[in-house]
């Protein structure tokens, strides 16, 4: 190479491509390694995806002012855990998906300023756990399980947490997509200097990241996802 091109490629630059198939967003660092005739480049690559697998837990509790109460308030435990069950089922939820929590029990009292007992609260408390493939059946059914409320239960509709587990297979086009962008932007780059860009010498995957689409803080709320890698390669330059 001439020494002009060493100048060229001394310097740091940083380039963007963007390509429209299959959702993929490149995102290019280009820095040149004086001696070596080698060029190094970072590429993103995205996939916006949907999660598969969905978690779901409604929570319920029953209280009582004496001890004598808890025989009873245990059948209503049971008897109100199964009302959880129908309802679910009736909003297409099956069996394997359906997990009853165990009933627990506990008790506070309330003592004056003289410890003497004055109050005591008994409460026994369970849940029913979802897991499900048909991520979409959840949020219409967290609407109508509500209506239990009225009818007496005391239960708490926890947010569902919604996951992507086929990273697996998006992973190999996911990370050919980086490397073919990292070699675009270095290409670019090259093409000025009057020289072309070869092989690859060395390529390092960086991690995969799965992120809620569109919200911030958390990957576990939204049903929508987005998957980030970013792919370093070094290729050889060609006079």
């Amino acid at each position: 190479m001439k020494e002009g091109r060493y100048l060229f490629f001394s310097a740091v630059a940083i380039a963007i491509g963007i390509g429209a198939a299959g959702h993929f967003i490149g995102d290019t660092i280009y820095r040149s390694k004086i001696g070596m005739n080698t060029a190094q480049a970072k590429g993103l690559a995205e996939r916006k995806v949907k999660a598969n697998l969905g978690t779901w837990s409604v929570r319920f509790s029953v209280t009582g002012k004496t001890a004598e109460e808890v025989p009873g308030l245990y059948v209503t435990a049971e008897r109100q855990q199964e009302e959880l069950i129908k309802e679910l089922k009736a909003n297409g939820f099956e069996d394997p998906e359906i997990t009853p929590g165990l009933i627990g029990y506990s008790k506070r009292e309330y003592r004056d300023d003289d410890h003497n007992l004055v109050d005591e609260i008994h409460t026994l408390s369970a849940s029913v756990e979802l897991r499900t493939e048909d991520v979409g059946k959840i949020a219409p059914a967290r609407k109508k399980i509500n209506r239990l409320i009225a009818e007496g239960i005391d239960l708490s509709n926890d947010s569902p947490r919604y996951f992507y587990t086929k990273l697996n297979e998006i992973k190999p086009a996911m990370l050919k997509e980086a490397a073919e962008n990292a070699r675009i932007a270095a290409a670019e780059f090259a093409e000025n200097a009057k020289v072309k860009v070869g092989k690859i010498r060395t390529a390092t995957q960086g991690a995969f990241f799965i992120e809620d689409d569109g919200q911030s803080g958390g990957d576990t709320r939204s049903v929508d996802k987005n998957v980030r890698v970013v792919t370093t390669v070094d290729f050889f330059l060609i006079d």
